[in-house]
């Protein structure tokens, strides 16, 4: 169980990501809001407590391996691994300018502790399988895990049920998937644009072992990771609920936010409301 004072820390470091978050984009003038704000739970508890990582070696061979397939969102990676200590929080304020290590996209060669460049959707399941299979090879398949997070936009795309059903018959223990199920993706609702019915029937039907939970709840995502871990015989999926937009009422579970960024009034009010409860957080 995660302890008070650790569910404090994770909480505070969630609201500097999503505040982070707000700047980058408004300074940007272009990206996407809503997705990001909603995964800065995840991504805090995945940093924060979850991941074998070293920030000061990237390259650190003992690493467990974490896949953004849903490339957009990197802004939430982008200001957890800045706020983890892989690069100055300053630097933040490059992202999406020409040069800038901080692409719209995650670019591997550009940044160290980025895993896979991504943008084309559906390619990182398949990635992370690779990672996965081949770390089994090399026989340290208990001591590291691929983490791969996706959309639930992101599975009308084809190449992810090609992954499933592999990742499947080959019983990859170590691979653990995160999808993003916030409903929305830039068209519109997910049930609108392409129907996907029960997704926990889905991933077991594929041979995974499959849990549904509280995106935004530090002690289910960290029980569920945990039971994923212990699983010996199939990959896991893990089913996250979240609200995109979360922690600026204003945008939450508004689908035009996914590829749009604040202005600078909207950025002054959203960052206003976060601060504020920032502040509670620490009272």
């Amino acid at each position: 169980m995660l302890s008070e004072s650790e569910l404090q820390v994770l909480q505070e470091k969630a609201n500097l990501i999503r505040q982070d978050i707000i700047r980058m984009l408004a300074i940007a003038g272009s990206g996407h809001t809503a997705g990001p704000l909603g995964m800065a739970d995840i991504f805090a508890l995945l940093y924060f407590h979850t991941l074998k990582h070293n920030p000061r070696d990237p390259f650190w061979e003992g690493r467990d391996r974490l896949v953004l397939s849903n490339g957009h969102i990197c802004p939430v990676q982008y200001a957890t691994m800045a706020r983890s200590g892989y690069f100055d929080v300053a630097e933040l304020s490059t992202l999406r300018k020409f040069g800038s290590r901080l692409q719209g996209h995650p670019h591997r060669e550009f940044l160290p502790g980025i895993e896979t460049s991504s943008g084309p959707l559906g390619s990182g399941l398949s990635q992370a399988l690779g990672m996965a299979l081949s770390t089994r090879m090399d026989g340290e398949n208990t001591h590291k895990f691929i983490y791969c997070c996706m959309g639930d936009g992101e599975l009308n795309e084809g190449q992810v049920w090609e992954a499933a059903l592999c990742a499947g018959k080959e019983k990859c223990n170590n691979l653990i998937g995160i999808i993003d199920r916030n409903d929305i993706q830039i068209d519109g609702h997910t049930q609108d644009v392409m129907p996907m019915d029960s997704l926990k029937k889905k991933w077991r039907s594929f041979k995974w072992h499959v849990q549904e939970v509280d995106g935004h709840n530090f002690q289910e995502v960290d029980n569920a990771i945990e039971l994923a871990k212990s699983i010996n015989d199939k990959p896991s999926m893990i089913i996250a609920i979240t609200v995109p937009g979360k922690g600026v009422s204003e945008i939450e579970k508004d689908y035009k936010w996914h590829g749009k960024p604040p202005s600078k009034e909207e950025a002054e009010r959203f960052l206003e409301e976060l601060q504020h409860n920032f502040d509670f957080l620490k009272s």
